[in-house]
């Protein structure tokens, strides 16, 4: 078996895993050293992978079961699979705000999986954060109060419901438009690696539970700064080809919407998750 090359992209978060070819049988020996190396890294990237939607919904498969996005259709022949498109007289992008997938959920995903199918020209990139490091970077005094504390999700808050708009408009599902809600620790035990990391992000916590949106803004504003200090970020230049896996346990993110008047298309896949602790 070839041994797997791993070229950190940052110290914080963020590795390319070289050295395999996913057109060609991947072994369990393979997928579990995978997984090992995006437990350490949170997010890890794959190059020049032109897997056709069969063959990339297989992969995904390795790591966990694949659920439906609650909100868009996806593909007609792979419905497990969304599209995530931004066409070149859109304004906004999808999903384009720092956040954690689908935290309103009960039981929000373990994992995301993106592969790019047609890129713009230059732009496009996709910032990555880790949720521990910030953690890690607060003072113990303030961690202690976190732990202590529940954050409120909602699929609601305005930034992001707007990066929706435009695929609600050609592909919504029957819950297109509906709300959901959910109450998760502010401060999460990652169940694979013991690891704490924070558990909010500005794309869908609205407030601590018991507390109002009023008194919850200066903490959680204080929160969403310190997630995405530039030493805990790494940035993804995507190719035609390149997939991306992230950990929604411990990793938030941000699509940059800097390619006005191109069209954009990536394939995401998300896995089941459980409920955080």
């Amino acid at each position: 078996m070839t041994q797997l090359e791993v070229r950190p992209l940052s110290r914080a978060v963020g590795a390319e895993i070289l050295g395999i070819n996913l057109l060609d049988p991947v072994s369990d020996a393979q997928i579990a050293e995978i997984r090992k190396i995006w437990l350490q890294h949170s997010v890890v990237f794959f190059r020049e992978q032109p897997l056709e939607p069969g063959a990339f919904q297989a992969f995904a498969q390795r790591f966990g079961e694949i659920i439906e996005y609650p909100f868009v259709k996806g593909l007609p022949d792979f419905p497990l699979i969304v599209p995530v498109l931004k066409l070149p007289h859109e304004k906004h992008n999808f999903g384009g705000v720092w956040h954690t997938d689908t935290t309103y959920l009960q039981e929000p995903p373990m994992a995301t999986m993106l592969i790019a199918r047609e890129l713009p020209p230059v732009g496009g990139d996709t910032l990555f954060a880790s949720n521990y490091a910030a953690f890690e970077g607060l003072s113990p005094a303030l961690q202690d109060t976190l732990r202590t504390l529940k954050g409120v999700n909602s699929s609601a808050k305005a930034a992001v419901t707007h990066s929706r708009e435009d695929r609600l408009a050609d592909s919504a599902t029957d819950k297109g438009r509906s709300e959901l809600n959910s109450e998760h620790p502010v401060v999460r035990t990652h169940p694979e690696t013991g690891r704490e990391a924070l558990y909010v992000n500005p794309g869908h916590t609205v407030r601590f539970a018991g507390w109002t949106e009023e008194e919850s803004a200066p903490l959680l504003n204080y929160l969403f700064e310190q997630q995405v200090k530039p030493e805990y970020t790494c940035r993804f230049v995507w190719r035609p080809g390149s997939i991306a896996f992230w950990d929604n346990r411990c990793a938030l993110h941000n699509p940059i919407n800097d390619y006005h008047g191109h069209k954009r298309l990536l394939h995401r896949i998300t896995l089941k998750g459980d409920k955080p602790a």
